[in-house]
């Protein structure tokens, strides 16, 4: 096996990533692990590694390399989970694509095809266009799960709460695990602000149980490295994005409030009325996340 220049970017959780270091020259593993061997293990192998406190995920570990090493980033990054090969994606695949020089959803789970694909359940909300293309409805159905929100209770919210006046997908399509292989330009198309921003959305709360806005940056990566919408101005302005998330946690505590009314009847008999929010000076349209007014 010819071994990459592509360099590996592995978010490490409680596994040996051994078999990946098989297909690099050069690879950094960022260790989130909390059981009491693996640091053994990476410390005795003599691995490249540093270790990060736990999120419950791996795109802040991601987002803290790029910030951290913005003007000395590798030309082509892989970013990978420790544990990738046999969870996303099957040893084939990755043998076929590990060396790509272009963008690449690092995703195949071939026991899906099936369920996926044409011949599947027309009910599902996910469909396969190929075998590393994953497309999902987007109704935000994982907003409702275990993981608890603070600032945005939607997609489409987020979805204009990052750019301006965007199209809002009828579906999703991204990489579940949130692993891809990109190239130095694709990141730095956005700012180091601009991570920083993203990261505080899903480290608000460090533990397992991390918060459901995670599941809309996943969701977002594609756009992330390939968009060129503009950004909003928060995006690129601590300051500023700090105050907008007030504004959206005050509009998704407004929201709370209306949605645990269950019964449109009952709103009216009680006369409630839906919550309207305050719009931002520089986000007056009609296409406006409701979220973020």
């Amino acid at each position: 096996m010819n071994k990459t220049d592509t360099f590996f970017l592995i978010h490490n959780y409680n596994s040996d990533p051994k078999e990946l270091l098989e297909y690099c020259k050069d690879y950094l593993i960022i260790d989130c692990s909390d059981d009491s061997k693996t640091p053994d293990i990476l410390k005795s192998s003599g691995y490249n590694y540093i270790t990060l406190p736990n999120t419950g995920q791996n795109i802040t570990s991601y987002f803290h390399f790029f910030i951290d090493n913005y003007d000395s980033l590798p030309d082509h990054i892989a970013l990978l989970k420790g544990h990738i090969i046999g969870r996303h994606v099957s040893k084939d695949y990755f043998d076929r694509v590990y060396d790509n020089k272009w963008f690449t959803y690092l995703y195949q789970e071939k026991n899906m095809w099936n369920r996926y694909g044409k011949s599947g359940d027309e009910n599902s909300i996910a469909s396969l266009l190929s075998e590393d293309g994953y497309l999902e409805l987007n109704n935000s159905w994982y907003m409702n799960q275990s993981h608890e929100y603070r600032y945005f209770y939607n997609m489409d919210d987020f979805y204009r709460f990052v750019y301006k006046d965007p199209i809002i997908p009828r579906y999703c399509t991204f990489s579940p695990g949130g692993c891809y292989i990109v190239y130095k330009e694709q990141i730095l198309k956005n700012s180091k602000t601009f991570y920083k921003n993203l990261n505080k959305l899903m480290e608000y709360r460090k533990e397992i149980n991390f918060p459901a806005e995670a599941f809309l940056v996943e969701r977002l990566m594609p756009w992330i490295f390939t968009s060129r919408l503009e950004v909003n101005p928060w995006m690129d302005d601590e300051e500023k994005f700090d105050y907008m998330l007030t504004k959206c946690e005050e509009s998704v505590n407004l929201y709370r409030e209306w949605n645990s009314l269950h019964l449109k009847r009952f709103r009216i008999m009680l006369g409630a009325k839906e919550p309207i929010f305050l719009q931002p000076d520089d986000q007056t349209s009609k296409n406006s996340c409701h979220l973020c007014k």
